[in-house]
């Protein structure tokens, strides 16, 4: 089952010039705000219409470029990915390919981040992040999942922007980039996209309209405009909970390079130190936290299971499909034991 509607009067990015160029109408700065008093200034002086911001994005334009070389899409092995994530079909540019294709990943690949648990490097050139999803039968973490799925689709023939994203969890706290987003256009429609967020992401894209929502069996999502950015959010049972926000600014290989470091290294990155593992359909959202693993189902029950390190790593290969080569579940069923186990005591 799914929706798209929206619940307040739709305001589409784009809609208006601020969106997309920085306003250089006299009184604004080029992040579209009132531009400030001039100190010692009695009388309005007059400010010259500023340059084009060309680190914000223009969708139209955007549509007609030819695909950027810096994210190798040409590498990518089509027919292999298609067959990974068990997608038939269509293969066309068009919104129907753009549904089934995420819909199909989301159900196939798991975010997982084994190599960050065993303190191994996470490298995003596209031949590696394709061995290792695709031909290994491995899962991943939101830059590999989302610039996997951002080259399939535009080998289909979609435009794609590619975007890191500050996560919320709930709190308004501003954090780094720490999540890769993505912007589609298909049919001429502009959608939010997003295989790589894990339990709680997005099923289904959903358009890039303020108030729009996208739901799928019992759970429900929707983009809201936030001053300038976008707020993605999830429908709880005490209400919406934030996910994630993103401004439509440009951005390069290189800056998914700076953030996947710290990511993987940093030791107040989320994801050092610990095994995680998430997957969600339709119907239930399971995260697994080192040896806990919890359910959240449609119905807003939530279930909780404590692990042994040998029970872990069978519901990594079971319940998460994630494909591990014994030597990694070996070492894993150790750190779940010993150093893992210490740290979540802790």
């Amino acid at each position: 089952m799914r929706r798209n509607d929206s619940e307040r009067r739709p305001e589409r990015a784009g809609e208006r010039a601020t969106d997309l160029v920085a306003d250089g109408r006299r009184g604004r700065g080029p992040d579209g705000l009132p531009a400030p008093a001039l100190p010692g200034s009695a009388r309005p002086r007059r400010i010259r219409p500023m340059a084009k911001d060309h680190t914000l994005l223009d969708f139209q334009a955007a549509a007609a470029d030819p695909i950027d070389a810096q994210w190798g899409t040409h590498l990518l092995d089509v027919d292999a990915y298609l067959a990974r994530v068990g997608h038939p079909g269509p293969r066309s540019p068009s919104t129907a390919a753009l549904f089934a294709l995420h819909r199909a990943h989301k159900e196939t690949v798991s975010f997982e981040n084994v190599d960050v648990a065993l303190g191994r490097e996470v490298s995003l050139e596209l031949p590696d992040v394709q061995r290792k999803l695709v031909t290994a039968g491995r899962g991943g973490y939101c830059f590999e999942h989302n610039l996997l799925f951002a080259a399939a689709l535009e080998r289909l023939g979609l435009s794609v922007t590619r975007l890191l994203a500050r996560v919320r969890q709930g709190r308004s706290t501003v954090r780094y980039r720490a999540h890769t987003t993505l912007l589609v256009i298909a049919d001429g429609e502009l959608f939010l996209a997003d295989v790589g967020f894990g339990a709680e992401g997005l099923l289904e894209p959903v358009p890039l309209v303020d108030g729009a929502t996208s739901t799928v069996g019992g759970f429900r999502w929707q983009v809201v405009r936030e001053d300038d950015q976008w707020v993605l959010r999830t429908l709880r049972s005490d209400g919406w909970f934030d996910l994630y926000s993103f401004r439509l600014e440009r951005h390069h290989s290189v800056d998914f390079d700076v953030s996947n470091y710290y990511t993987a290294h940093h030791p107040r990155s989320t994801f050092t130190g610990k095994l995680v593992a998430m997957r969600g359909d339709a119907e239930s959202q399971q995260t697994l936290t080192n040896s806990t693993l919890q359910t959240r189902h449609a119905d807003g029950r939530t279930d909780l299971a404590q692990l042994s390190g040998e029970e872990a790593v069978r519901a990594l290969r079971e319940t998460f499909a994630i494909r591990l080569e014994e030597p990694d579940a070996l070492r894993l069923e150790q750190l779940l034991s010993t150093t893992f186990r210490s740290r979540q005591e802790a």
